[in-house]
């Protein structure tokens, strides 16, 4: 008799367990998923090594799961989060399934260029963000949505950026490729139009790349070997506003003259390079590195044609730390035409 009540009561255990627990739900529990699942097919399509929260019903995180392949992503998801695993390869029709797809999120992964289908993005025509920064990456994905506005291939082992990578990419405004082996890009950013933001630094240039978009604003390109400069740098980049050339191998010989006389200049970083002479700048320029440098002489012409009431930089920023000058090497005059400067580092 104490049998049969033994098998009533584990029936009704049971019974009382998958009235709580859904199919789905039971093995999410068992899977360290503690959210509430739904019935709805929403939540019954989320891969079971991904959360699809309730609160953001297009957002599916897969982050952080030492996951080696990319899951079946939903048709309703939008937003894809899959950093920091062990993803090195992703092969074509991944996400035929989740066109509408606006962020792709891969960083932190361990993709290797041959092994990305080449049609792998082509589809996603409404993909807006593509992080693909700290992989193992040699090139750049081929055929990249039209869409995309901020793609990040920095930290990865890109070592050439042959014309056509970008082909048709008039939406991109942020371009990240910091951190790689760069050292030939040739005419790869011709027809970016919409290019604000160029992030180089950390590769091997030895020249400034050809065929900047005209909108650019913000160039970096520090940590380079970058010897010398093209005389109309400048003059074909009238929306530069941000300029950053810091530890390179630029000497006087490698400036031409007036290279930086433009007014749309609001900050130029030339540290850490072999300069014995400050060049000439436009007035309106408001920040200016040239610490760690050769610099003997404070030429206050470098700033000021001439000197008075109207004539005056709007220099806020001056750096000189680190080269063979001190206070008194600075004229009196200085206080004239530096008349916005808080302080000058010597």
């Amino acid at each position: 008799m104490w049998i049969i009540a033994f098998l009533l009561i584990m029936g009704l255990g049971d019974l009382g367990f998958g009235q709580r627990y859904s199919q789905f739900q039971w093995l999410s529990h068992l899977r360290g998923r503690h959210r509430y699942v739904s019935w709805r097919a929403e939540d019954a399509e989320c891969p079971l090594e991904c959360d699809c929260p309730s609160a953001y019903p297009t957002a599916m995180y897969c982050h952080d799961r030492n996951l080696q392949h990319v899951p079946y992503v939903p048709s309703h998801i939008k937003y894809v989060y899959l950093q920091h695993n062990q993803i090195s390869s992703i092969q074509d029709g991944v996400f035929d399934n989740a066109t509408n797809l606006v962020w792709v999120v891969l960083f932190n992964n361990q993709l290797e260029s041959d092994k990305i289908g080449k049609n792998l993005f082509s589809k996603l025509r409404n993909l807006e963000r593509l992080l693909l920064e700290h992989n193992q990456l040699t090139r750049v994905p081929p055929n990249l949505p039209q869409s995309i506005r901020d793609l990040r291939l920095a930290h990865n082992r890109i070592s050439k950026i042959p014309s056509g990578s970008f082909e048709g990419m008039t939406n991109l405004t942020s371009l990240q490729l910091q951190a790689n082996v760069l050292e030939d890009v040739r005419g790869a950013f011709k027809g970016l139009k919409s290019l604000t933001v160029l992030d180089m630094r950390k590769n091997k240039l030895k020249k400034i790349p050809n065929s900047l978009p005209e909108g650019l604003q913000q160039l970096y390109l520090e940590f380079n070997e970058i010897e010398s400069l093209p005389a109309r740098f400048l003059t074909v980049l009238p929306k530069l506003q941000f300029v950053r050339l810091a530890h390179n191998k630029l000497s006087d010989r490698g400036l031409p003259a007036d290279v930086f006389n433009t007014s749309t200049l609001v900050e130029l970083d030339l540290s850490f390079n072999k300069l014995d002479k400050i060049p000439f700048v436009h007035r309106n320029l408001e920040n200016l590195y040239l610490q760690a440098n050769r610099i003997k002489e404070f030429s206050l012409s470098s700033f000021c044609s001439t000197v008075d009431m109207t004539n005056f930089s709007k220099m806020r920023m001056l750096r000189l730390d680190g080269n063979q000058l001190s206070a008194k090497d600075i004229p009196s005059e200085a206080a004239y035409c530096l008349r916005h400067v808080a302080s000058v580092d010597v």
